[in-house]
């Protein structure tokens, strides 16, 4: 298939205003490989006039990148946990399967996507965002959209594993393609922007949901066969639109001007990461990630949250109507939880980006899910269990994308960093297998006491335990590096070779 390319106006090469007043001509950068850094576009200029091209810069990032991306996850988690909504609207019934067969059908999603998630990264930045990503969403749109044409479990069954195999490369990815992108101390704020839109999504599915089931018997197809259908349609035609929507990394990206791709690669530079360099892939930068002690334990804090993301997006509309409201009500009760998460994501999000401390954020906002679900647990009043779902969704929802941010900054090696949050978010969707399967039918009469007492455990032990240990970690090692323990390491290296150690290198400081 033979993609036109994405042109934009600051791509041309005739110099702009800004670049005839500071004496640059695109030339001096045509010569430039991928990656390579010229000369200063803003050398002799006012602290000031630079503060002033670097707000402007960002702001062209944010705008190019962030809206398009929002909306590409928006329509990814609508997907996979759209079956939550259609089971309240009969799919069981339909398909003639059991609790046990739905929750089967939930884990083997999580099967393909979590074993594909550490490899997506490499091929990613091997094949192009502006080519891997269009590709994986059209792929999983058509996916779903058979998903509503299914009549028995093996169809459901197909269609899941399948589902989960196309759309494991978009969220480590989106992560990665991020980080690549800005500083650490800016990362924050973006990803948790852009994963507001899960709990936008949840929003949104249930309202859209609750709409899609009135068009029950039309075409002679139950209202869940709709919900699969049509999204699974509106995901292909979005997944086409990105083959111009979606840019490629800032040594290649068309919407820059020459003068304004310096200006990122040169930021990143000072921020001493290696995303200003084009790295070739080794398998060095692999085992690199496998040997690095933080690998596991970032996975083990993201799984603290990813497990309860998942038992709270797929069971909400169940737990809600548990609580013996209609399934339409249940819908539409599952709305508003998820919009204060949204809010809290980007606050959150805020918050670490300033103070730069994200191993506090986690500890404090786990705290919030840790009471909810204790609510939950213990409360026998369904008002009281409904305001549990809110603090539930308080405290998970900000801390997914907080814990990736955390991950991103503390990884440097480009594709170190893709292989790392490949690891770190497949293991974390491996134990949806574990949250497909704790909210069990029988359980309803007891008020899922088993589900819920399982998400307050993760909670606990893995996101509040484990981000607790890993900030005692990181402290220690900074301190180590801030006496001078680890300078030995450089001794006899060149400048690049220090570089090339990554986050290894004894001047690195990780992120708190």
């Amino acid at each position: 298939m033979s993609l036109p390319e994405k042109q934009d106006s600051d791509s041309a090469h005739s110099p702009s205003s800004e670049e005839k007043k500071i004496g640059v001509e695109p030339s001096d950068f045509e010569t430039l490989g991928h990656g390579e850094l010229g000369p200063d576009p803003d050398a002799g200029l006012s602290e000031e006039e630079r503060a002033n091209i670097d707000r402007r810069l960002l702001w062209k990032l944010d705008l190019r990148l962030i809206p398009w991306l929002c909306l590409l996850y928006l329509i990814s988690f609508l997907d996979r946990t759209n079956i939550g909504n259609a089971r309240l609207i009969g799919l069981e019934d339909s398909l003639n399967i059991t609790g046990g067969q739905y929750n089967a059908a939930l884990s083997l999603f999580f099967v393909s996507y979590a074993l594909s998630e550490p490899l997506t990264n490499i091929l990613l930045k091997r094949l192009r965002p502006s080519v891997f990503i269009p590709a994986i969403m059209i792929a999983w749109g058509i996916v779903m959209t058979t998903m509503g044409l299914v009549h028995n479990f093996s169809g459901l069954m197909a269609a899941r594993f399948f589902l989960g195999l196309a759309e494991a490369g978009l969220f480590p990815g989106i992560n990665y393609y991020l980080s690549c992108w800005y500083r650490r101390d800016e990362f924050g704020i973006r990803a948790a922007i852009f994963f507001s839109a899960a709990a936008v999504s949840g929003s949104f599915g249930g309202l859209l949901a609750a709409a899609i089931g009135n068009m029950d018997g039309i075409g002679g197809k139950r209202g869940w066969s709709w919900i699969f259908i049509l999204e699974g349609l509106a995901t292909v035609l979005i997944g086409i639109a990105s083959f111009w929507m979606v840019f490629d990394f800032p040594d290649e990206a068309t919407f820059l001007s020459d003068v304004d791709r310096q200006r990122v690669l040169r930021r990143l530079k000072a921020d001493q990461q290696s995303s200003a360099e084009h790295e070739e892939f080794q398998m060095s930068y692999f085992w690199a990630s496998v040997r690095d002690w933080k690998t596991w334990l970032y996975a083990v804090i993201y799984m603290g949250c990813d497990g309860p993301l998942y038992a709270f997006s797929l069971f909400l509309p169940t737990i809600i109507n548990g609580l013996g409201y209609k399934s339409t009500e249940a819908q539409l009760l599952s709305v508003p939880p998820y919009a204060v998460a949204a809010i809290l994501t980007v606050t959150i999000g805020y918050i670490a980006d300033r103070t730069r401390q994200r191993g506090l954020c986690n500890m404090g906002v786990s705290v919030l899910g840790i009471i909810g679900f204790a609510m939950l647990l213990s409360a026998e009043s369904p008002g009281v269990q409904y305001a549990g779902t809110f603090l539930g969704a308080l405290g998970i929802y900000p801390c997914i994308s907080n814990t990736i941010t955390w991950v991103s900054n503390n990884t440097e090696g480009v594709y170190k960093r893709g292989v790392t949050l490949g690891i770190v978010i497949g293991w974390g969707n491996l134990n949806g297998v574990v949250s497909s399967n704790i909210y069990q039918k029988r359980d309803a009469k007891t008020g899922y006491q088993t589900g819920h007492g399982v998400v307050f455990s993760y909670l606990v032990l893995f996101l509040c335990g484990g981000s607790a240990l890993q900030y005692v970690l990181l402290r220690r090692e900074n301190a180590r590096r801030r006496a001078g323990e680890l300078d030995h390491l450089t001794v006899g290296k060149t400048e690049k070779e220090i570089e090339a150690m990554g986050d290894v290198r004894p001047n690195f400081i990780y992120t708190l």
